[in-house]
């Protein structure tokens, strides 16, 4: 599979994605478009346990939407449509079967930061700043960055980001609970692909089904999460892997789990 916009990568279980589009890696329609190609044929690959997307440079992670395309959006009915695709695109990759880490290792903003926020982990660099600076533009996020924020951060935290529309550090994003850890200069994609290959190990029946528990009981409240959770663990029962975990326990050996 050949891309235009994205460089696509896979070594120990790992698919990296990087997002392509220099100077800022903005998130056109193209990329979009391809973007949802690369996590469709991935979640084929057996092979692939484990997602980093990440953008190219050294500065950028991604600036955004590409803004250029605003001006092309001529009526209710286009930016509904506008809003509409990326919203699915994220939701897909907040429920894609499989971890999706970001590596964060440049400026995030606007519609980055809602590509992030879908994903499961976020590993951010030090030098790196963060937010939704959409109100700046006259407009608020519009692929899921007004719901998935607060769940992360708080309503408070959440509407100082968006609505004074600025930038925050790696380390105020950490102390927030925005990302799950900041590294040095240079070493998010590293460290994100160290905890992804970690996850390539871990049984990928369990990994999807704890993400389905967590998102429903987030969706849908309480009750329903606990119902998905009991509904999942039963599931697992059935199957092979969770004869694995424990046989490997019980022998003090590492276990070898095959999604089975």
């Amino acid at each position: 599979m050949t891309f235009e916009n994205l460089l696509l990568a896979t070594e120990s279980g790992v698919a990296t994605i990087t997002i392509n589009t220099p100077p800022v890696n903005a998130l056109s329609a193209k990329t979009m478009t391809e973007l949802g190609r690369a996590f469709d044929a991935l979640e084929g690959e057996a092979g692939v346990r484990a997602v980093v997307v990440t953008g190219a440079g050294e500065n950028v992670f991604i600036g955004g939407a590409d803004i250029g395309e605003f001006t092309r959006i001529a009526s209710p009915e286009d930016a509904r449509a506008k809003m509409r695709s990326g919203a699915e695109l994220f939701r897909r990759i907040e429920l894609y079967p499989k971890p999706v880490l970001a590596a964060i290792n440049g400026i995030c903003a606007g519609g980055g930061c809602e590509l992030a926020l879908a994903c499961d982990l976020r590993i951010m660099a030090e030098p790196a700043r963060i937010g939704q600076p959409e109100i700046k533009l006259g407009i608020i996020p519009g692929w899921g960055g007004t719901q998935r924020l607060p769940r992360l951060v708080g309503p408070g935290n959440a509407l100082m980001l968006t609505m004074t529309g600025e930038t925050i550090s790696a380390a105020e994003a950490l102390r927030i609970g925005l990302v799950n850890a900041v590294v040095p200069a240079g070493a998010a994609l590293e460290r994100a692909g160290e905890i992804a290959r970690l996850l390539a190990q871990r049984p990928p029946l369990a990994l999807a089904a704890l993400k389905r528990a967590v998102t429903t009981g987030l969706d849908e409240g309480y009750a329903a999460g606990i119902a998905c959770e009991q509904s999942e663990m039963v599931k697992l029962f059935s199957g092979t892997d969770v004869r694995e975990g424990i046989a490997a326990f019980l022998a003090k050996r590492s276990p070898v789990f095959r999604g089975a």
